[in-house]
């Protein structure tokens, strides 16, 4: 990746290079208004700036992510005025696609020289493809100070104090592990150093803690002194986007989905869903439809099981419902802003009116699930994640049954210009980033997650409106059924046993067993249908996705 360097020991000149990754179109210019894409963001008495070219500064060629090794960076060139928080890190499995902060001091004493540096770790016992070795330091802050990030160089020698600068302690904030980068182990507890990204602690809609885009280092065994995030003490609203600007952000990005060739249970707008017999109950009452955009859908309350949604009661209107209306789907917005201001997230919400039954894989066979895994009402979702400095995407979130995954842009597919591509999967429509099997399970045995192109196909920008932007205050009227908080389906028990038997039937020796054991291990959730509750009631509608 990027531009290999001979580096050694004494080694004082980098090479500056440009970020190699670039989004397939060039940014547009976005139509004016607040702070957006403004190019610096002041978190209230420090001015911070977000830097994508680096110079290198040493290399593993091993370990880490495929065995691949992982590449060091400093942010370069800074901007007139600012100073460097600390060094840049990431897996060579991907293409250099990153991002790091530099800080401006716009009020006394906001920013300091360290007093000195801590050595953490070197690679000079380390028996692994190398160029040449490297050193990580930690910043020693003054009283009253933070280090924000370590520093590497290639050289056994202490980097000069005014190599970085320390935050004061006020404008920081908590900080936390986030993904595996390089190292001798995938978590914190393996034996040996491990770095990670880090992240605020606490994240979501009003969280002030910001990335800085440094590195986490974890030794075994070792006490590694602490790196805090940074902490927008001002407005975090003044950097998002206003409605022109959200609206120009998802006509770039707006995702394209596709649908597995199989399915048929189809998406459709929430009002093609209540305009087509869907019903609302209360318990002890007899049902009622739903008017058009949910007007009369109970307000206020709770999850409490005194409501819920259902599908039309002839036979013939289920069937036709749950095969959902391809022609009406839109994608319902949630606009938030996410770290501390310098993020905006578009989450990007599906319906579905149904959710079909899952199937198994048991080695070699797979399985037809019975019920198991379908319900009424299904809610899926897409992120994207944009840079308020401009504009750029930078990741994508793809929601899953298994916890989801965020995606770095270099990763994506893109479908046309930057629109990244999408994978709804069969039946139970979670969302993945790539076509192919995803085994919801261990051991080659679990639920099927299967994904693939198709002629059905979701165009997000085609059909969608914005349903919630705090920010915005009262310029976004949320619609009455996204303030519905109880469920969109009718929960419903069944026997287990009684659904798997005929299945077992089929099953002979170690197959039968190991079916056995995964049916004991699936999770409540999957057993029973259940209707989801809606977007809002979700906990990542205020929080980050997880």
């Amino acid at each position: 990746m990027g531009n290999c360097l001979t580096l050694n020991s004494t080694a004082t000149e980098l090479l500056a290079i440009d970020t190699n990754f670039k989004l397939p179109s060039p940014l547009p210019s976005w139509p004016p208004g607040n702070g957006f894409a403004s190019g610096t963001i002041d978190l209230g008495g420090l001015v911070v700036s977000q830097v994508s070219s680096f110079a290198k500064v040493w290399a593993t060629r091993e370990g880490g992510l495929d065995n691949l090794g992982a590449s060091f960076y400093d942010p370069s060139p800074l901007p007139d005025g600012f100073f460097m928080l600390g060094s840049y890190a990431q897996p060579n499995k991907q293409p250099l696609y990153g991002w790091i902060l530099v800080g401006k001091d716009t009020s006394p004493g906001s920013l300091k020289l360290p007093i000195d540096y801590t050595l953490v770790w070197n690679s000079e016992s380390l028996n692994i493809k190398k160029e040449g070795n490297g050193y990580i330091w930690s910043p020693v802050p003054p009283d009253g100070y933070k280090a924000l990030g370590y520093i590497v160089t290639n050289s056994p020698d202490k980097p000069p104090l005014d190599k970085i600068r320390c935050v004061r302690a006020d404008l920081t904030d908590q900080c936390e592990t986030d993904t595996w980068i390089w190292g001798q182990g995938s978590s914190s507890n393996s034996s040996g150093l491990n770095l990670f990204t880090s992240q605020p602690s606490s994240r979501g809609i009003q969280a002030q803690g910001v990335s800085v885009g440094t590195f986490v280092a974890n030794i075994s065994g070792a006490a590694t002194p602490s790196i805090s995030c940074l902490k927008n003490n001002g407005n975090i609203t003044s950097n998002m986007p206003n409605l022109n600007q959200i609206n120009a952000l998802f006509e770039v990005y707006s995702p394209y989905i596709y649908l597995h060739p199989d399915e048929v249970y189809l998406p459709s707008s929430v009002n093609w869903f209540f305009s087509n017999g869907a019903l609302l109950y209360h318990k002890g009452d007899n049902p009622v439809s739903i008017q058009p955009n949910g007007t009369n859908l109970p307000q206020g309350g709770s999850n409490d099981g005194e409501y819920w949604l259902d599908l039309p009661q002839d036979n013939a209107g289920k069937d036709r419902v749950k095969k959902g209306d391809l022609q009406s789907s839109e994608a319902y917005l949630h606009v938030k802003t996410m770290l501390g201001g310098t993020f905006t997230d578009i989450a990007i919400w599906f319906f579905h009116p149904f959710n079909g039954p899952a199937r198994a894989k048991v080695g070699s066979v797979n399985l037809k699930l019975g019920r198991i895994g379908q319900h009424v009402g299904d809610w899926e979702h897409i992120t994207l994640r944009i840079s308020n400095f401009n504009g750029e995407l930078k990741k994508v979130y793809f929601s899953a049954h298994n916890g989801g995954i965020w995606v770095d842009a270099s990763n994506l597919e893109f479908y046309t210009g930057n629109k990244p591509v999408g994978y709804s999967s069969l039946h139970g429509h979670a969302m993945y980033s790539k076509p192919g099997l995803v085994l919801q399970g261990s051991g080659g045995i679990g639920i099927r997650n299967d994904a693939a192109k198709s002629k059905m196909t979701v165009d997000a920008g085609l059909r969608y409106s914005i349903v919630a932007a705090e920010h915005l205050g009262t310029g976004i009227i949320n619609p009455p059924w996204l303030t519905y908080a109880r469920k969109w389906g009718p929960k419903v028990d069944y026997d287990i046993n009684t659904e798997f038997k005929d299945i077992e039937k089929v099953l002979i020796g170690k197959v039968k067993s190991d079916f056995k054991k995964f049916v004991e291990s699936l999770p409540a959730e999957a057993v029973g249908e259940d209707g989801p509750t809606g977007p809002r009631e979700k906990n990542n509608w205020s929080g980050d996705e997880v």
